[in-house]
Parts: structure tokens; C-alpha cells; sequence
């Protein structure tokens, strides 16, 4: 894989480093700003890498939960905060592809106020039911609640994540009418999905998996375009009924915009070799989570991909928020 080589270093040997650079990078505490809050999917695995990043670079990285309008709030403390390589944000789908789509006036501009730096995991989410639903498969599940228009309901992490718009492309998809019921945390939904007040939700792997193995939630599909390692015995949306519905979550490191490419570089060295272990690959999959690394340019051309994609769902389910 193509390392990105910082303009720095480009100026060849012999020649002095340009006054944006930081040869002894990192020299303090390295903060990763999660967008949501504890116990999530994106929690699980940033804590993973933080701890690996840390071991091999020598200094602190903290784990900061600042959750809130779908993300936004953490992902806007990270565009105005100094590009120095020291406050860094775990970008996911919903912040960098869906909330672009979804929300009319972002206060940051995902492509200009951030330097990639690279994907770190891709996450499919599953379809999960509480386990009094009489549904025991997705086509079961579809047909009931076209037995019962309106009287199912769907839980999300919020409105416009991407567990709200998987709910949203069901519904167009198997032509259902179900009451998409938002909250404010992952850990909210699962709490009410566990305890029946809702029937079913799209939730990433990492957080689904425990209480799928403990039986308090029963999966019926994942929704990625194969089955998940983690979990093979349980079958693709394409597979289960629904041809075509394919969403799958991603995970991946940013930092300020104007950050100097020389700590960009350096930071892309310590996460991809942190992801090679195969003791990080085994607890990402253990959680779901196939590691996933690009380059930085890679990483910038998959988010403009992406957002014209999640527009045209947005743009058909009539999701938005002022």
C-alpha cells in the first residue's frame, strides 16, 4: 500500500524541514475526540487503537466522548481546534457522508476543515429484533409489519445515523410503514430495544454482537455485501430477502485541516502498523469490524464518493433537519 509521503520530506536529503513541521512529534498527550458516546461501536474500537497507538508513539492518547446533534458537536470542537496533531476526531458514515446530506447548515465543511489521515475499520450493521418479536427471519419481519401498518417501530442512534437511514432504505425497499423512534445514544436504544419498547433496529456489529450472544437480542441479517466474520452463520440482507440493501459503517481517523503533512504521515505510520497486528485484527473482528487502511488521498476520494451516495437516499426518504 502507498505510504503518503509528506511534502516535507520531499525536499530531499541535506534540506532543512519547513517551519510547519514537528520532528519530535508527538512530544504531549494525543487526544481522539469520539462523536458519540461510551460504549458505542466507534467507542469500542477507537479505545482498541488508542491503546496500540499509544504503546508505539510513547506519549497519552485519550479517548474523549463529546456526543450530540448526530455527531456534529465532536466533529466541529475538532475543525476549530489548533492543527497540530494533538486533538484528532474518529470520523464515521454518519459524521463525514450522511450529516453533509442531512443537515441544511453544518458549521464545518467535511472535504475543507479536515486532513485525512485513514480508514481504520469497516462495520456492517445487523438487523436485530427484541426477542419477544414472533418474527424469527427478515422476510418474517417484513411480512409482519405489513400485517400491522404503523404498529412496528424502528429505534436509531439518532435522527440521520446511518442505523436511521438502514431503517428508512427498509422501508422503501420492502415497501413498509413503520415509526422510526430516535435517540439520543446508542446505548439508550439498545436499552429500550432490549426492554420491548421498540421492536427492532439497525445497529452497528461491535455494539449488537453481546447481547446477541446473550440472547437479549435476536439477529436476523447483517448488512454488509458478505457475511460477517464474526458471525457467520448469520446471512446478508441480499440473502435474507431483501436484494440490493447494502450499508455498510466506516470508521476512520481525521485531523484539522493545515495540519503538517509531516504529522499526518506520521500518524498514518503508527495506525497502520497498529492495524497490522494480528492481535488488533483479531479483537476488530471479534467485534465485527474488518481493519480497513487506505492512504489519505484514498480516504478523501471514498468521502466524496460516499456523500453522493447517502444524498440520493437522504434525498428520497425526505430525511433532514434544519
Amino acid at each position: 500500500m502507498k505510504i503518503f509521503l509528506a511534502a516535507a520530506l520531499s525536499a530531499t536529503l541535506g534540506f532543512a524541514l519547513p517551519a510547519s513541521a514537528q520532528p519530535d512529534y508527538p512530544n504531549k498527550a494525543i487526544r481522539i475526540v469520539v462523536p458519540f458516546a461510551a460504549g458505542g461501536g466507534v467507542d469500542i474500537l477507537t479505545r482498541t487503537l488508542g491503546q496500540q497507538m499509544a504503546e508505539s508513539m510513547g506519549q497519552a492518547v485519550i479517548v474523549e466522548n463529546k456526543p450530540g446533534a448526530g455527531g456534529n458537536l465532536g466533529v466541529e470542537a475538532v475543525a476549530k481546534s489548533a492543527p497540530d496533531g494533538y486533538t484528532l476526531v474518529m470520523a464515521t458514515t454518519g459524521t463525514h457522508t450522511i450529516n453533509p446530506g442531512i443537515y441544511k447548515n453544518l458549521p464545518f465543511d467535511v472535504e475543507k476543515d479536515f486532513s485525512p489521515i485513514t480508514l481504520i475499520a469497516s462495520v456492517p450493521n445487523m438487523l436485530v429484533e427484541n426477542a419477544d418479536v414472533p418474527a424469527k427471519s427478515v422476510k418474517e419481519l417484513i411480512a409482519l409489519a405489513k400485517a400491522h401498518p404503523k404498529k412496528l417501530s424502528f429505534a436509531s442512534f439518532g435522527y440521520g445515523t446511518s442505523n436511521h437511514l438502514s431503517g428508512e432504505l427498509l422501508k422503501q425497499m420492502a415497501g413498509i410503514n413503520v415509526l422510526h423512534v430516535p435517540y439520543k445514544s446508542a446505548p439508550q436504544a439498545i436499552t429500550d430495544l432490549i426492554s420491548h419498547q421498540v421492536t427492532f433496529a439497525f445497529v452497528n456489529t461491535p455494539l449488537a454482537l453481546p447481547h446477541v450472544r446473550s440472547g437479549k437480542l435476536r439477529a436476523l441479517a447483517v448488512t454488509g455485501h458478505n457475511r460477517s466474520a464474526a458471525t457467520p452463520d448469520i446471512p446478508t440482507m441480499n440473502e435474507a430477502g431483501v436484494p440490493g440493501f447494502f450499508v455498510e459503517s466506516w470508521y476512520g481517523l481525521m485531523a484539522p485541516a493545515h495540519t503538517p503533512p509531516d504529522v499526518i504521515e506520521r500518524l498514518h505510520k503508527e495506525v497502520v502498523a497498529a492495524l497490522a497486528k494480528p492481535a488488533v485484527k483479531a479483537l476488530f473482528q471479534k467485534q465485527g469490524a474488518e481493519v480497513v487502511t487506505t492512504t489519505p488521498e484514498e480516504f478523501a476520494g471514498m468521502i466524496k464518493t460516499e456523500k453522493k451516495r447517502w444524498a440520493e437516499i437522504i434525498k428520497t426518504s425526505g430525511a433532514h433537519i434544519e
